[in-house]
């Protein structure tokens, strides 16, 4: 079984499939870890993120996994951790002009089907319901205001020491639904069976609830 979540940031997604995993006993994939990942590598090897052909060749050279361990999520780039560094607010403001790329979502995309093929996951994103898995047994989309997606990102930066002002978050998220909703390829928007919860006025045991009774795992 393959279970997709799509929404834009601050929906609650990552969390919400992280414990929908554990309840259900499934694995959990973080797919825009991966966009994040190669975003982390455009900055740290000065790679300028316009051009496609350096940003996809970056990618080539990265051997990425990940690994769920007792609710958290483990990133790493060619066996180094890169959990904390690819969740920095330098990251954010680039990674959707690394997403909307076609080679680098080509490249994802094909990962993604490699560790999916076992079957029995929760996995994340924005265009997994729509793009990746099309077939996915169930597929749910989060949304939430926009001020409310960025107070819960904000209070997650205060938490890691990162700065940002909450103005300033709020600003990145609706810029990066722009860019997310408007790129040619895959672009940010629920599938046309998908379950949509608005996450605005839930907490994530409320959203979890609800995912797992539509699944029949409650």
């Amino acid at each position: 079984m393959v279970i997709a979540i799509d929404g834009p940031a601050g929906t609650g997604k990552s969390t919400v499939a992280k414990e929908l995993a554990m309840k259900i006993g499934f694995k959990y994939v973080d797919s825009g870890a991966l966009y994040r990942a190669v975003s982390l590598a455009v900055l740290e090897q000065n790679v300028d993120v316009n051009k496609e052909d350096e940003v996809s060749r970056t990618f080539r050279d990265m051997d990425l996994s990940q690994e769920f361990i007792n609710g958290k999520v483990f990133v790493f780039c060619n066996d180094k951790d890169i959990s904390e560094k690819i969740r920095t607010t330098e990251v954010d403001k680039i990674v959707s002009i690394v997403a909307k790329q076609s080679g680098v979502r080509y490249h994802v995309t094909a990962l993604l089907h490699v560790w999916g093929a076992s079957g029995n996951i929760v996995i994340e994103g924005r265009d997994i319901g729509t793009y990746v898995f099309p077939d996915a047994d169930y597929k749910f989309y989060l949304d939430a205001s926009p001020r409310v997606r960025a107070e819960r990102r904000y209070n997650e930066f205060l938490q890691k020491g990162f700065s940002g002002t909450l103005d300033e978050i709020e600003k990145q998220i609706i810029e990066r639904d722009k860019i997310d909703q408007n790129r040619e390829l895959a672009p940010l928007k629920p599938a046309k069976d998908a379950i949509i919860i608005d996450t605005t006025t839930l907490s994530i045991q409320d959203v979890v609830s609800r995912m797992a009774s539509f699944i029949g795992r409650d």
